[in-house]
């Protein structure tokens, strides 16, 4: 479910986007100011945000500014500002889109879908865990900045468990995987062996794994 931070002063209007996007399965926090709703960005996280120029203790450029340093996230204005210099402003500010204030929640509805849309399909093929990164189109694999070096078998083992990041997966769906991609047997063993390979090169403390997590009985799971 994708997850929306509205930031927008006007309460009857913050209630009714929030009450209508909630019906369109979306998960929402409401803010109504710059200090709120970067406290709230930075306490979450989200797949887009709906902000409002004109705030009550600094102005919604100043906060996609603020965000823009660190962050990606699709933004999109709702503001009565609606001159051409306004919009422009606010895509040279960083924005994904600008909707001019009156707007119907349908418009906004799929403008919201567009810019998800968009969002999806130009995103990094990289995925960050903690200390762990990994460039899937580079097969590169980070720890703090430092590069760690993997086995193929490893590579493809932390592969699978990242890209089901939140799943169980049974060891031997696992043995299934990575034999079908080696085309040679994978026994329990080795199995075993790799894991433990993997938590010595990428755990703080491989005997109390926050990364890669046994599910007794059942496989492992990636909980970072």
């Amino acid at each position: 479910m994708d997850k929306i931070l509205i930031v927008e002063d006007d309460i009857l209007l913050n209630r009714g986007i929030k009450l209508a996007l909630e019906k369109n399965n979306y998960s929402v926090l409401s803010s109504y100011s710059y200090s709120e709703g970067y406290s709230l960005f930075l306490s979450e996280s989200f797949n887009l945000l709906l902000l409002d120029i004109n705030l009550p203790d600094k102005s919604g450029l100043e906060l996609c500014n603020k965000i823009r340093e660190s962050s990606k996230v699709p933004i999109i204005f709702i503001t009565a500002n609606d001159t051409d210099q306004d919009i422009v402003r606010g895509f040279i500010t960083g924005c994904d889109d600008y909707i001019a204030k009156p707007f119907s929640q349908e418009v906004l509805y799929r403008r919201i879908q567009a810019v998800l849309r968009r969002a999806r399909n130009t995103e990094s093929n990289i995925f960050s865990s903690g200390e762990i990164l990994i460039d899937y189109d580079k097969m590169l694999v980070k720890k703090s900045d430092e590069v760690i070096k993997l086995t193929a078998t490893e590579y493809r083992l932390l592969t699978f468990l990242t890209r089901n990041s939140g799943q169980v997966l049974t060891r031997q769906s696992i043995l299934e995987k990575l034999w079908d991609v080696d085309e040679e047997f994978v026994d329990e063993n080795t199995l075993s062996v790799n894991i433990k390979r993997l938590r010595q090169k990428l755990e703080k403390d491989p005997k109390k794994p926050e990364y890669i997590k046994t599910v007794f009985g059942i496989g492992y799971t990636w909980g970072g």
